[in-house]
Formats: C-alpha cells, sequence, structure tokens
C-alpha cells in the first residue's frame, strides 16, 4: 500500500495578479516538494473554531522549481478558500498543503509528442506546468496549446504564453475569446467548435499523441467531443476538470 500523504506547512513568498479574477500565489514548502507536470496539490484552512476547507488547485509552475509552487487561484462567489486567498491571505502567511497528487493528468519531456492542450480560464494552470517544463528541458517537442478564455486582458498567462511562442522551437499558441474580437493571426472571437479543434490538429505536423483537456465540466465535455469527432482516439485524451 502507498503511504498516506502528509500535510506541511508552507508560506506564502509572493502574490501576482493575473487579471481581475485570478491571482497566483507562489508557495515555499517546509520540505522538498517533487512533483510532475499537471499534478495538483490539498490545500487546508483551519478557522479559530476548528473549521476546515480543503480545495484543489494544480501546480502551474515548472517541476524545475520544486522550492517555489505557484497555484493560479480563481476568485468564485460562492468558493470560501478562494476568497480567502483574493481578501484576506498576504505574503508570509502559512498555509497546509499536501501532495502532489494525481498520476494521469502528467506529462514529462520523456512521453514525447507531438502534444495538444486545450485549457479554460484557470484550467490552463496545469497545462502551463507542461509547458514550462518543456521550455526547461530545452525540448522541441511539436506542443499546440488552445486557451479559451472570455477575454483578451482575461486570458491566463498570455504575454509569458506569446514569448514562448516567439521562442519558435515548436510550440505554438491559439487564443479564443468568447467576448472579444481576435487581437492576432490564428486566434478566434468565439467559443471552442468542432471547427476550431480541427484547425488546432492541423497546426501540428501529425496526430497527436497526447491531448490534455482542463476546465469547467461543459468545456472539457465540449472540447473532447469536438476532437473526438475529428477523430482523435480515445485513449490519448485525458481530462481534468475543476469549480467549487
Amino acid at each position: 500500500m502507498t503511504a498516506p500523504l502528509g500535510w506541511q506547512t508552507a508560506r506564502i513568498a509572493e502574490i501576482v495578479p493575473r487579471g481581475a479574477r485570478v491571482k497566483s500565489f507562489f508557495l515555499a514548502p517546509e520540505r522538498p516538494f517533487v512533483f510532475k507536470a499537471g499534478q495538483h496539490v490539498d490545500l487546508r484552512l483551519t478557522a479559530e473554531d476548528g473549521y476546515q476547507a480543503r480545495r484543489s488547485y494544480s501546480i502551474a509552475s515548472s517541476p524545475g522549481q520544486p522550492e517555489r509552487l505557484e497555484l493560479a487561484v480563481e476568485k468564485l462567489e460562492d468558493g470560501e478558500v478562494s476568497s480567502f486567498f483574493h481578501e484576506v491571505a498576504q505574503v508570509g502567511d502559512e498555509i497546509e498543503l499536501r501532495g502532489p497528487i494525481g498520476g494521469h493528468f502528467v506529462w514529462d519531456v520523456a512521453d514525447g509528442g507531438p502534444l495538444l492542450l486545450v485549457g479554460a480560464g484557470s484550467g490552463v494552470a496545469p497545462l502551463m506546468a507542461m509547458l514550462r517544463h518543456r521550455a526547461d528541458q530545452g525540448a522541441a517537442t511539436p506542443a499546440l496549446l488552445l486557451l479559451a478564455s472570455r477575454s483578451w486582458d482575461e486570458a491566463l498567462f498570455r504575454d509569458e504564453l506569446i514569448g514562448l511562442e516567439s521562442r519558435q522551437d515548436g510550440f505554438r499558441l491559439m487564443i479564443a475569446t468568447s467576448r472579444d474580437a481576435p487581437r492576432r493571426a490564428g486566434d478566434h472571437g468565439r467559443r471552442f467548435d468542432r471547427p476550431m479543434a480541427a484547425e488546432a490538429l492541423a497546426g501540428l505536423p501529425e496526430a497527436p499523441r497526447h491531448v490534455f483537456i482542463c476546465g469547467s465540466n461543459a468545456f472539457v465535455e465540449a472540447a473532447a467531443g469536438a476532437l473526438l469527432d475529428e477523430g482523435v482516439a480515445p485513449g490519448v485524451i485525458r481530462t481534468e476538470r475543476y469549480g467549487g
């Protein structure tokens, strides 16, 4: 049997706004934290009266930086944990975390490609870890990220992703904004649909060996369905859903 993951304390080392509804929290764990791109952690908050709240968040940082974990936390209207992070948490505060968790939604440079990543909103976080890992390793694995967002300003990690694409090392970025007109050639001003899935597949040199989709339930179902309709084999598609 696998030993249960233990809780440890992590200090908030830095807080970076990522738009109107998302902030990145950089955590410094008290113990070494080795993980794979795509994995997540559990966070636990304990109130003075003993009440506890737990939530899971994907790690957005590269596995090459185990001493500094980045979590992209989106503020939800009814989210008690996300509200705490956005309204109360400050640099220097300590929280409890455990992990890494998850072995299905992970990618390593050794796994090869082509790699097709499809993410919506804060669902791009684990995909960002994969792309940062790819860049850190100097890999030329063909990869394409289709990032769906409500607006250009809300496209998470937009500038960094554009910078990664400018390296011209086999990575391509497509941004789909449902409430904004496209800002760049090759981007789209509509919701994800089957023609967009077909275009993304055509942007790879050959059929993807790995497909990772992350977002809300509705988005994941729509994206996976569109890719399956375009002939992607079910066995290469891995999904992860967020909420709450």
